[in-house]
């Protein structure tokens, strides 16, 4: 017989659970809110420019393969670590001689792997389906590729940071929290869609600077290297930030014997 009473207190349990953990309660409202915002903006650079897209085949193939790169690389750092904490291996990996920082530097290369084969993949399957080939970018692509994937690698080391710090209950912002750069990058339209003050935050993200100079590849025929500039500082700031607070996050829970209870 089904009891009232149970299924209450299973409630009240998993409602418990969500209050204790603030990574959860934000998750609720985080991808609705994304989502609105970005097709939004989508539709407002839609209604007034279709020649303008229009006068780039292959403009939004070329988008969504190289916000993968970024989305990729930052989910083969955070992903793979979280693997360890799932086996409950972390603590005997630092029982031995490995070092955090070749922890870090393991990451990256796996990341580096799993994005090459992941976006490759659908790369070649576009050329197969839409007659597309991102490869007509030239070198540029090396440039964007290389750009989005230090992104990546940077939100990648932050995520493990907060996970080190908060626990598995941190872990959905390995899934969501590239998608908030998501409306601020331009992947689908021109930065200056967004309103002013949108735009001064946007420069500081080296997406930004990446799509921009995607499109102007495309629709332009011309390399901006002032773009590329300003995403590889940024990139360097960011991974910088990123390792930094992967080795103090690492710090603390080492101090804490956090690493020994990873994933209990």
């Amino acid at each position: 017989m089904i009891s009232v009473n149970r299924i209450f207190a299973m409630t009240l349990r998993y409602l418990y659970l969500l209050r204790s953990s603030w990574p959860r309660v934000l998750e609720l409202a985080y991808w609705p809110t994304v989502q609105m915002i970005m097709w939004g903006l989508i539709n407002q650079f839609l209604a007034g420019e279709s020649q303008w897209v229009a006068q780039a085949a292959g403009l939004f193939i070329a988008a969504v393969l190289l916000w993968d790169v970024l989305f990729r690389a930052q989910l083969g750092v955070s992903v793979v670590f979280f693997e360890e904490i799932y086996s409950r291996n972390l603590g005997h990996l630092f029982v031995s001689p490995l070092r955090p920082q070749e922890l870090a530097l393991s990451l990256l290369l796996v990341s580096l792997l799993r994005t090459l084969i992941g976006v490759g993949a659908a790369a070649l399957l576009s050329i197969a389906l839409y007659r597309y080939s991102i490869f007509t970018l030239g070198l540029p692509l090396l440039a964007f590729f290389s750009c989005l994937l230090v992104m990546g690698w940077a939100i990648g080391l932050m995520v493990v940071a907060l996970v080190l710090r908060f626990g598995l209950g941190a872990e959905g912002l390995a899934w969501g929290i590239i998608f908030a750069f998501a409306p601020l990058s331009g992947i689908y339209y021109p930065i200056s869609v967004l309103p002013g003050w949108l735009q001064t935050v946007a420069f500081f993200l080296p997406s930004s600077h990446v799509f921009e100079g995607m499109r102007a590849v495309m629709r332009e025929k011309a390399f901006r290297m002032g773009d590329f500039l300003n995403a590889a500082w940024l990139d360097i700031v960011y991974l910088a930030v990123g390792l930094g607070l992967y080795m103090l996050a690492f710090h603390v829970a080492r101090k804490r014997g956090l690493l020994l209870h990873a994933g209990e």
